[in-house]
């Protein structure tokens, strides 16, 4: 049998909050170091999106220094899958989207941006490291 969950380490990129955003504010992730894995991938998670013309778009910008201070557009060719796809309305209630990072930069983050945004948008996101250089990783991840 195959087990995925030695080879990868699971991190908050947007830690669900206590009360939904409510209006426009990006939602901005935490700084991800991808320092001993060679694979990363965001999975955001809805919960019920109550405005009924909103819109949520998700980029994702890389760097070499820590703070980001020197963040960048990951460009479309470093993307697994593409920011649109990684997108939701407010049609989509308890989803899930994705998207990968197959750059060469050690620092990456996630956004998301409301528009039209009136109601409660509750969302979360991880970030999951994988193809590490030492396995298995370890559980609870340090």
């Amino acid at each position: 049998m195959r087990d995925l969950m030695n080879d990868i380490h699971v991190l908050p990129a947007l830690a669900p909050a206590a009360a939904a955003i409510t209006d426009n504010t990006a939602q901005v992730g935490s700084i991800i170091d991808r320092l001993g894995f060679d694979s990363l991938t965001f999975a955001i998670v809805t919960g019920t999106l109550a405005d009924a013309d909103a819109t949520f778009a998700v980029t994702v910008e890389h760097g070499d220094a820590a703070n980001l201070s020197d963040a960048a557009a990951v460009p479309a060719a470093s993307l697994v899958g593409t920011t649109a796809l990684a997108g939701f309305t407010f049609a989509d209630d308890a989803e899930t989207r994705k998207i990968g990072y197959a750059g060469d930069k050690r620092y990456v983050r996630l956004t998301v941006t409301p528009a039209n945004n009136t109601g409660a948008a509750p969302m979360a996101a991880l970030a999951i490291l994988g193809h590490p250089a030492q396995a298995p990783t370890p559980n609870p991840p340090v």
